[in-house]
C-alpha cells in the first residue's frame, strides 16, 4: 500500500468504509425483516419515549413518582388518541345513511346538470349508488379476512406502549445500562454518540409535533369556517394522523370531507376537500422540510430521499422511521467527525481530555 500515491490510499479506504456500512445496513435490514413482530415495537417505543419524555421529565420534577409518572404519560396518550378515535368514528356512524343519501343526491345533480338523466350515464351512476350502498357487507367479509393482521398490529401496539412504559421510567438507568455493555476504553465515545442519537430521534419528533400542530389548526379552523360538525375531534384526528406519513394524512381528509358531506352537502364537502389539499400541499412542501430540517438538522432534499428509501425497503413502517433513522445516523456520524476530524486520529479536545 504504501507504493500506491496518498490520494488513492484515501480513496481506497473510504471505499472500504462504504462497503463495511453497506454490509452492515444490508444485515440490519436482512434482520429487521425476520424479526419484523419484535423489532417494529421497540423502534416505536424509542419514538414515543423519544416524544414525551419531556412530559415524563416535568412529572418527575414536579415530585411525581417515576412509575405513576411513566403510567399518567402512557394513559395520556391512551386518552387523547382513543377519544379522537371514538369521536370521528361515532361521527362517521351516525351519519353512514346521510353520506350515501348526500352522495346519490350529488351524482344525480351531476347528471340532471350535463343532462344525463334517463341516459346510460344515469343507470352507471345508479350502479355505483348500489355498489356504495353494498360497501358495508364488502368491509365486513374484508374485515373477517384480515382478523389475522388486526390481532398482530393491535398486538405489536400494546408491546410498544407497554415498553414505552418502562424506556420512561428507567430512563435515569439508560446510560448507565449503556456503559456497563461497552469496554473501558469506549464508554465515552459509545454514550456520546448515543446521545447524538437520541437527540436527533428528539427533534424529529418534535418537529412533527410542530407540523401536526399546524395542520390541526388550519384544517379545524377551515372546518369551523364551513361550519362542520365535529371539528374539534376532526382536528385531533389530523393531529394524530400526522405522525403517520401519507396514510394518516389521507384517512383524516377523508374523515372530514365525508363528514361535511353528510351533514352540510356536496359544496361543503368540496371546500373542505381543497382546504385539506392546500394544507397537505403546504406541509409536503414547505412546513414539514423546513421544520424538520431545523429539528433534525437535516437538508430537506435528504429528509425526502429518506422518505422515499424507507418507503421502499419497509413500507409505511420505513416512511414512519426514515426520518428519525437519518438523524439517529447524522448524530452518530458528527460525533465521530467531531472526535475524529482528519480521520486520522482523536481531536483536539478528546487528546487533551485524555492527557
Amino acid at each position: 500500500m504504501q507504493l500506491l500515491p496518498e490520494p488513492v490510499r484515501r480513496l481506497a479506504a473510504w471505499c472500504a468504509a462504504i462497503l463495511l456500512a453497506t454490509g452492515v445496513l444490508y444485515v440490519a435490514i436482512q434482520v429487521y425483516v425476520a424479526i419484523r413482530p419484535a423489532v417494529v415495537p421497540v423502534l416505536l417505543a424509542l419514538l414515543g419515549t423519544a416524544l414525551l419524555l419531556p412530559v415524563h421529565r416535568w412529572l418527575v420534577r414536579a415530585k411525581v413518582n417515576r412509575s405513576v409518572a411513566a403510567g399518567l404519560t402512557c394513559a395520556a396518550v391512551l386518552a387523547v388518541v382513543g377519544g379522537a378515535v371514538y369521536l370521528v368514528t361515532v361521527t362517521l356512524i351516525g351519519t353512514w345513511d346521510q353520506i350515501v343519501a348526500s352522495l346519490r343526491r350529488a351524482v344525480r345533480d351531476l347528471a340532471d346538470q350535463f343532462g344525463a338523466s334517463d341516459t346510460s350515464l344515469d343507470d352507471l351512476a345508479d350502479d355505483a349508488l348500489h355498489l356504495l350502498d353494498r360497501f358495508g357487507g364488502t368491509a365486513a367479509s374484508g374485515v373477517v379476512g384480515g382478523v389475522g393482521i388486526a390481532a398482530q398490529v393491535l398486538g405489536m401496539a400494546v408491546l410498544a406502549l407497554l415498553l414505552v412504559f418502562f424506556f420512561l421510567r428507567d430512563s435515569d438507568q439508560a446510560v448507565g445500562a449503556l456503559r456497563s455493555l461497552v469496554p473501558d476504553r469506549g464508554t465515552d465515545t459509545v454514550e456520546a454518540m448515543a446521545r447524538r442519537a437520541f437527540e436527533g430521534v428528539e427533534g424529529f419528533m418534535r418537529g412533527t409535533t410542530v407540523v401536526a400542530f399546524i395542520d390541526a389548526f388550519f384544517i379545524t379552523a377551515g372546518l369551523l369556517i364551513l361550519r362542520v360538525p365535529g371539528a374539534f375531534g376532526l382536528g385531533a384526528i389530523v393531529f394524530i394522523g400526522a405522525y403517520v406519513p401519507y396514510i394518516g394524512a389521507f384517512v383524516s381528509g377523508a374523515a372530514a370531507v365525508l363528514v361535511a358531506l353528510a351533514d352540510r352537502g356536496l359544496t361543503i364537502a368540496l371546500w373542505v376537500l381543497g382546504v385539506v389539499l392546500l394544507v397537505q400541499v403546504l406541509e409536503g412542501n414547505i412546513f414539514q422540510p423546513m421544520v424538520q430540517s431545523r429539528t433534525v438538522r437535516i437538508h430537506p432534499a435528504v429528509i425526502l430521499v429518506a422518505l422515499t428509501a424507507g418507503g421502499a425497503v419497509a413500507g409505511i413502517v420505513g416512511v414512519l422511521l426514515a426520518v428519525p433513522v437519518t438523524a439517529a445516523v447524522f448524530g452518530v456520524v458528527r460525533e465521530v467527525l467531531h472526535r475524529h476530524p482528519s480521520g486520522g486520529g482523536p481531536s483536539r479536545a478528546a487528546s487533551s481530555g485524555e492527557s
